[in-house]
Order: C-alpha cells, then structure tokens, then sequence
C-alpha cells in the first residue's frame, strides 16, 4: 500500500477515536467534572476517555511514521468532522445546518491542502540536538503565553496546548521513524526524545483542559489552528518537508487553510444542547474535541 494512503487511513481512524473520546470529555464538561484534578481521576468515565485519547494517539503515531508533518496534522481536524454526528447523537438532537456547512468546508480545505502536502514517506528525522532546541523554545513560549494569570486566559492557554502538541507529534515522528529503521529503541536519542514526548503530550492536555474552564468554542479553534501550523513550521524548518506544486501548490495550500478555517470556526460556533433545555454556558460548543491533540492530528497526541 502507498505511504500516503497508508498515512490517511490512519489519520481517519485516529479521528474517529478522538471523536468518540470527544464526547465523553463534553459530558464531563456539561457537568463541570472536569475542573477538578481530584474529581477527573476518580471519575469512570474519564478513565474511558482517557482510553480512547491513547488508542488515538497511536494511531496518530503510526500516522507520523507513513507520512510527513505537513500532511498529517492538518488531518488532525477531521476529529471536528466526525465528532458532529457524534456529539449530535449523544445529544439527541439533529445535525445542524452550519454544522453541515462547516464539515463541508473542513473537508474541502483539507483536501486542496493534501494535494500540495502529500510527499513520500517522512526521511528525515531531528537529531538529539535538534529535539532539544525545539523542546526549549516551545516551553519559553508557553511560559510567555501563560504567565498571566486572568480569567480570560482561556485563548493563550490553548494556543500553548497547540503548540505542545505539535512539538510532540514532531517528536513521535522522530522515534517512530528512527525506530523503524531497525536502529536501537534505546539509544540515548531515542529514550531521551520519547521522554519529551511524554511531557509535552500531557503538558499539551492539561494546557488545554485549563483553556476549556471559559468554554470550548474558541478555545477549541485556536488548538485546532496553532497545531498544524507549528507542525508545519517545523517540519519545512527542520526536516526538510516542502509543498509540492510550486506556485499552484501554494496558492492550493493556501485556500485549503482559507477554507479549513472557516470550517473549523463554523464548527466551533454551533451551540450545543440536550433535548431537556440548553447546555451550561461553560459548556457551550460546537464540537467538542479532546485534550492535547493533533488534530488529533494531531495531537499527538503521542
């Protein structure tokens, strides 16, 4: 099977999943479970969202080791996708007509992105020093967006859980492909970028759990925005990953992210609600979407 179409199959699969984890977590949100560390851990369904965001998040993994940055994360926004039937569903209620119209845009956009995007299998990996350099910087920035602390730091936070969950996807892909090569899964470089991994998955999670306490929806946005383009960033900065097409595969990406954007903010806006009345403010979204990822994309979401 190609690369890419291997990459793809196993965005969508990962989508799917951190949709269905998606719901839980919006059920969690509508009964203000989630602002509590104490009442989340003790908390079954928690438990089972969790669940769900790790088999996810390998998925995601197993993504990154077929496919480029550039191709991958943007998939990540296919979660909002999936998770509009889902979160429709568990609601009781139909989908919606900007719900439609948002996953119609979403799905338009990401594919004029995949056009230029698609590449071989990723090659080149970040080196241990390279790793570092990254993990530096992206933990200066998130100190620098979350040192303020006021209640309408809901958007920074969740652009530094964008952030932390593009560099960790970035990271995956480094152990995923260095290690699929039959080189030692644990060399020091190996050990030392999973480990960061780690830290930046949770870190991601937590950042954006903190960003979800005004609300989902453009908080929301914002993760599912800042991650493919830090992911992006990185990997044309560092890994020598290129859109293909040249000035057309430009202008394609271009007005794929134009329209993605416009998707996602569609999504985003759509109020939520049960049969029995309309959700808690704090609650209010147009699709929920899980904690640290990639897209998941994203997400790494591992």
């Amino acid at each position: 099977m190609n690369a890419t179409v291997l990459a793809v199959a196993l965005c969508l699969a990962s989508a799917v999943t951190y949709a269905a984890a998606a719901v839980a977590q919006e059920r969690l949100a509508r009964r203000a479970t989630a602002r509590s560390a104490r009442a989340l851990l003790g908390n079954g369904a928690w438990w089972w969202s969790a669940g769900l965001n790790a088999a996810a998040a390998l998925l995601h993994a197993a993504a990154l080791r077929y496919g480029p940055l550039t191709l991958v994360q943007p998939l990540g926004a296919l979660t909002l996708v999936a998770a509009v039937p889902l979160g429709a569903r568990g609601a009781g209620r139909r989908v919606a007509a900007t719900e439609w119209r948002g996953t119609l845009a979403t799905v338009v956009g990401l594919g004029l992105l995949l056009l230029p995007a698609s590449g071989p299998a990723p090659d080149d990996t970040l080196t241990l020093a390279e790793a570092l350099a990254v993990s530096g910087a992206t933990v200066a920035a998130i100190l620098l967006l979350t040192a303020r602390k006021d209640p309408r730091s809901g958007l920074r936070h969740a652009t530094a859980s964008g952030l932390a969950s593009a560099v960790a996807s970035a990271l995956t892909q480094t152990v995923a492909v260095a290690g699929g090569r039959g080189g030692s899964l644990f060399s020091v470089r190996v050990v030392s970028v999973a480990l960061l991994v780690v830290v930046f998955a949770v870190g991601g999670m937590l950042l954006s759990q903190r960003a979800y306490r005004g609300g989902l929806g453009a908080p929301l946005a914002v993760v599912n925005l800042a991650n493919p383009l830090a992911a992006a960033a990185i990997g044309m900065i560092l890994l020598g990953e290129r859109l293909h097409g040249g000035a057309l595969g430009i202008l394609l990406a271009v007005a794929g992210a134009l329209a993605a954007t416009r998707g996602v903010l569609l999504l985003t806006r759509t109020p939520t609600g049960s049969p029995t009345g309309p959700a808690p403010v704090a609650a209010r979204s147009a699709v929920p979407v899980p904690s640290g990822a990639p897209v998941p994309a994203g997400r790494v979401t591992a």
